[in-house]
């Protein structure tokens, strides 16, 4: 297969593969590859040349980047999962696979669809692969804590550990959010400690928010937790890991289009704050949310390929 490599050089627990290592390992997988790496400015222009599929070599962040660009396009992404949560590649079932063996497999592959959503607010639009919130996880990602910086040195296992860690502590003393709004025309609000609208089951550091979500279905699974509920929250964040495939024990709900009544607080695109710093304007304005489409994944059965 004609591959194009899209690399994280600095990604994760694999990130040890440099350029020459990865192209070894995908000649020997019997493909034809063309290197690119992330951190170059122009990565999305080689997109644009022919390929049976774009391979991706990195983590969340740098996959759900490689998506969004793959939007309208009839060529799979296939994730090569080395960042830290890896929650994209856990949906695909593809976390602490070997490199390897995912190549090998590319071309008996199934494949499988991931939806894209868009979201538009008073500053402007953006895509997003895995979700938008408000409320825990956009503090978390705003937190200046210098043991939050330490922490991003650490293997990744740590980092989830930690990350969770600091969710716990968060889920104390996070102030609320009045949330307003419409889900496909219901009226949804509350004073809110968390709100997760995912497009897949996963987020932050592999938190299992959505266990009912089918992606590439269209619609997103939204989680609601009221400042009422901050005991079950915190039950939660203490107990998930013991059975992470359990039924929901978060309240969900299901739409395809949610329209929220921005006030100023904080929110969060995949694992990014959203908008940048500095170009949040003042005042409010309505969020709108939707599904712009979906993007085909390759993703190996895990069996050994012939």
């Amino acid at each position: 297969m004609r591959v194009t490599l899209v690399h994280n050089p600095g990604a994760g627990a694999q990130g040890e593969h440099d350029q020459e290592g990865l192209m070894a390992l995908l000649r020997e997988a019997g493909h034809t590859p063309r290197y690119v790496s992330a951190k170059d400015k122009a990565w999305k222009s080689s997109l644009d040349e022919s390929a049976d599929v774009v391979a991706v070599a990195g983590g969340d962040g740098t996959v759900a980047r490689v998506a969004k660009a793959m939007l309208g396009r009839d060529v799979p992404v296939a994730p090569l999962p080395a960042g830290t949560a890896n929650n994209i590649s856990r949906t695909l079932g593809l976390a602490g696979r070997h490199w390897e063996g995912l190549a090998r497999a590319w071309g008996e592959a199934r494949r499988m669809k991931l939806d894209v959503g868009i979201a538009e607010g008073p500053w402007g639009s953006r895509p997003f692969v895995e979700g938008v919130g408000a409320g825990l996880f956009a503090c978390l990602l705003s937190d200046e804590d210098p043991e939050r910086k330490l922490a991003q040195h650490k293997p990744p296992d740590e980092r989830v550990a930690h990350a969770l860690a600091m969710l716990k502590k968060r889920s104390l003393d996070c102030a609320p959010l009045e949330l307003k709004g419409t889900l496909d025309g219901e009226e949804v609000y509350g004073r809110c400690l968390l709100a997760e609208v995912l497009n897949i089951p996963y987020v932050g550091p592999n938190l299992f928010l959505a266990p009912d979500s089918k992606p590439g279905d269209g619609f997103f699974d939204v989680i609601i937790v009221t400042e009422a509920e901050r005991d079950r929250l915190k039950n939660y964040l203490e107990t998930w890991q013991e059975n992470r495939e359990r039924l929901a024990v978060l309240p969900s709900r299901r739409g395809k289009h949610l329209r929220v009544e921005w006030t100023g607080f904080e929110l969060h695109i995949d694992d990014e704050l959203w908008p940048e710093e500095g170009a949040r304007p003042g005042g409010s304005g309505m969020i709108d949310l939707r599904i712009a489409g979906a993007v085909e994944f390759l993703a190996p059965d895990g069996k050994k390929p012939k």
